[in-house]
């Protein structure tokens, strides 16, 4: 066990040209612990697991991946990582067995093809050729590939993309399995019900900075509750009451107007109770009424949508 994290990033900044696509962020990774990295298409966490994996020099701060530079350092950390890019090219015409027994003989300490089968489940396509494979089946021979050398260290990039709901649901038991057995784990998604299920903490990039970071629970604290319903057709925007004062925002939904009230935490319930007895003092039914907490797609999308601004 390393007496310091297995992943420390200090003040990390990666430019290209003149273009800074990682503005200095700083955060560390516990062994055993699943850190969910997550943001919009151009906010940097390609480029900060690049850099992690060893691929690209950092070009201010520090990053250290098991005590090591994993860019200088890189003969000597590489055969403790697992790597799962967003695409890896295999040769077509090999079968998913023989690509397994390819890349075995590459990786230190190998797991044995038939586990390397099960933890993709893939042992029925397992004399098929990759060029066969659909793309959620090469997503789990890639997982099964990141995994063969039992790594202490797992990046993993966007790996569900193309599966099918079984399928990803699948992936995130082996998952889970791998940081049980206490491997340090780095994720990329876009799913951020993924990020929901399997991260021990969070954080999500913007424009090359980390904006928001914690577990699930502290991201999500602070952002309310959400109460909304489609507009009665007989009233107006301006008839609609104020709940706790706050005034609702109007979008349209299949041609019709939906109300959304942002309610401050711990006051869901008294201003839901406040929009029924408006109801029922106007006479009108709220159709499509939806009552609930915060999610993280909510601080996703408020993130994304307030550094626009």
């Amino acid at each position: 066990m390393t007496s310091h994290p297995p992943i420390q990033v200090t003040g990390l900044r990666r430019r290209y040209g003149g273009f800074e696509a990682v503005a200095g962020i700083s955060f560390e990774v516990a062994e055993g612990e699943l850190f969910a990295l997550l943001g919009t298409n151009g906010a940097g966490k390609t480029t900060t697991l690049e850099t992690l994996e060893g691929f690209q020099p950092a070009h201010g701060g520090t990053v250290r991946v098991l005590g090591r530079d994993p860019y200088r350092e890189r003969r000597a950390v590489r055969p403790e990582l697992g790597i799962m890019l967003q695409e890896a090219g295999f040769f077509a015409d090999l079968t998913v067995a023989e690509t397994i027994d390819h890349w075995s003989g590459f990786t230190p300490r190998p797991r044995p093809r038939d586990e390397a089968l099960d933890l993709a489940g893939l042992h029925e396509q397992a004399g098929v050729r990759t060029r066969q494979l659909s793309g959620g089946q090469k997503r789990r021979l890639d997982l099964a590939l990141a995994l063969l050398g039992r790594p202490r260290v797992l990046f993993l990039d966007e790996p569900t993309t193309g599966m099918d709901p079984e399928a990803r649901r699948a992936t995130w038991r082996t998952v889970r399995d791998v940081v049980a057995g206490g491997t340090t784990v780095v994720l990329t998604t876009h799913y951020l019900e993924e990020a929901e299920q399997l991260a021990d903490r969070l954080a999500i990039m913007h424009r090359g900075r980390i904006e928001v970071s914690g577990t699930v629970a502290e991201v999500v604290a602070g952002h309310g509750d959400r109460i909304a319903f489609r507009m009665p057709d007989r009233l107006q925007v301006a008839d609609l009451p104020a709940l706790h004062g706050v005034t609702p925002a109007i979008t349209v939904d299949a041609r019709r107007a939906v109300a959304a009230y942002g309610i401050a935490p711990g006051g869901l319930q008294p201003a839901l109770d406040e929009l029924l007895a408006w109801a029922a003092d106007q006479e009108v039914v709220l159709d499509g009424l939806q009552a609930r907490s915060a999610s993280l797609e909510d601080v996703f999308l408020h993130t994304a949508e307030g550094m626009a601004a």
